[in-house]
């Protein structure tokens, strides 16, 4: 038999992984919903020209071919798989204004495809965790400021390092060029993007190259130097001597912004006047989020405010969005041995089994156990005692039930505690119904 090679980017989780992710992503979902976001779920295609809307280019699409399609069938030319959920939501927004009630509060967890080099924190196939917020014509302010605390608060339900989110604003590094005389923004951007990577002495060159003179090039690279966990920002973005409305307009949102994160989340918010990924796109606040202790990983989490992707010509629907890389996350936590669950199958109880003429019996008491929501399962075979409680153990099923003519019971495989026990009133501990997300035991 030929051996099976894995396919690079496309990760497949073992059952106790994918337990774990499946743990996260409910846990998220919970704190999407009491915060009032509905779910959605979009096609996998697109059409490659509404793909193409948010400046990604035709080598990161996968695009979509019928091995069988006749030479003159055209129906799927142009179609690709979407490599995120803001394009097809803002097409999804568009289809269905006339049904949807605005301001829409929309999440949205879906798997999307990106043809990428695969490395460590990017992959092909991931799955994303979406919350958006949309309104008809207008979007007030203040959700450039809830969107981040909501994802920060579903993140802090989680065992996992602490974050912090990186906060730019397009206005401040927009304002701040046009008050230099540079007009071509996005390209000024576009190459502040590449700082981390290739450094200042090469971004300097390529934006010189691009026509900067050198004092509007080094005046560039200043700002992008700038950090504060406060409003210490705004006086030194002004001390660079740049002066334009919009700048005055951006610097004024992102204090904002920072001035309600250190009210609700002291320490979440830090200005990055470097963060510039995305910034030919979003058109106010923007959001990077970092695990503390893990910079190296890049982000896990991003996001910002949108007003121009979804639109019909005559009708705007401007939002504010922030988007979790589920795949990123767990892959770096399962990596560094970070996470794992309390046990490796969904199974609160196992039932013993004496013999197979007792099976009917064993399988009376998982029913009536899951009948009232505790998850149960029969033994597979008949054993001794001390095995079946071995493969309980194995899997960290916490309980295993022993049924008897004269009186069931249960014993804690933990504590090794056993009591008399009746299925239809016998309830776990709440933290043992089901399996939950932990600090893995075993971290290094």
């Amino acid at each position: 038999m030929a051996r099976i090679t894995p396919l690079s980017g496309f990760p497949e989780w073992l059952p106790h992984q994918r337990l774990a992710e499946q743990a996260l992503v409910h846990a998220v979902q919970d704190v999407f919903e009491l915060h009032g976001f509905v779910p959605i779920e979009t096609r996998a295609v697109e059409p490659l020209d509404q793909l193409l809307r948010k400046g990604e280019t035709d080598k990161e699409i996968y695009l979509l071919r019928r091995l069988q399609a006749d030479a003159d069938d055209n129906n799927d030319a142009g179609l690709g798989l979407h490599f995120d959920l803001t394009v097809p939501f803002a097409r999804y927004v568009l289809e269905n204004a006339g049904r949807l009630e605005f301001p829409l509060r929309r999440y949205q967890i879906q798997k999307v495809w990106r043809g990428e080099r695969p490395q460590e924190g990017r992959y092909r196939e991931f799955l994303q965790a979406d919350i958006d917020v949309v309104d008809r014509e207008s979007l007030p302010f203040h959700y450039e400021v809830e969107l981040p605390l909501v994802m920060a608060e579903a993140l802090s339900r989680l065992p996992i390092p602490p974050v912090r989110i990186q906060l730019n604003n397009r206005k401040v590094p927009e304002g701040f060029y046009r008050g230099l005389g540079i007009d071509d923004v996005t390209t000024v951007l576009r190459t502040i993007d590449k700082l981390a990577k290739v450094g200042q002495r090469e971004v300097h060159r390529l934006l010189v190259a691009q026509g900067l003179s050198d004092g509007q090039a080094d005046a560039c690279l200043e700002l992008a130097t700038i950090q504060a966990e406060d409003t210490a920002f705004v006086e030194a973005v002004k001390r660079l001597g740049s002066s334009h409305p919009l700048l005055e307009e951006g610097l004024d949102e992102l204090a904002r912004v920072v001035d309600a994160g250190r009210e609700h989340a002291p320490g979440l918010f830090v200005v990055d006047l470097s963060v510039a990924r995305g910034l030919d796109y979003y058109t106010g606040t923007v959001y990077e989020t970092q695990l503390v202790g893990h910079e190296e990983l890049g982000s896990i989490c991003s996001g910002g405010r949108y007003d121009a992707l979804a639109t019909d010509g005559e009708t705007s629907y401007p939002g504010v969005g922030v988007s979790l890389g589920v795949t990123r996350l767990v892959g770096r936590l399962f990596g560094q041995n970070l996470l794992e669950v309390t046990r490796k199958v969904p199974t609160c109880v196992l039932v013993a089994l004496a013999d197979e003429g007792s099976r009917a019996a064993s399988g009376g008491v998982a029913r009536r156990l899951r009948e009232r929501g505790i998850a149960a399962q029969v033994a597979p075979e008949p054993a001794k005692y001390g095995k079946q409680i071995r493969f309980a153990d194995r899997r960290g099923i916490p309980f295993v039930w022993f049924p008897n003519p004269e009186g069931d019971e249960v014993r804690d495989i933990r504590s090794g505690e056993q009591v008399p026990a009746d299925a239809g009133s016998w309830q776990p501990p709440a933290e043992d119904l089901r399996p939950r997300l932990v600090a893995s035991s075993t971290q290094p």
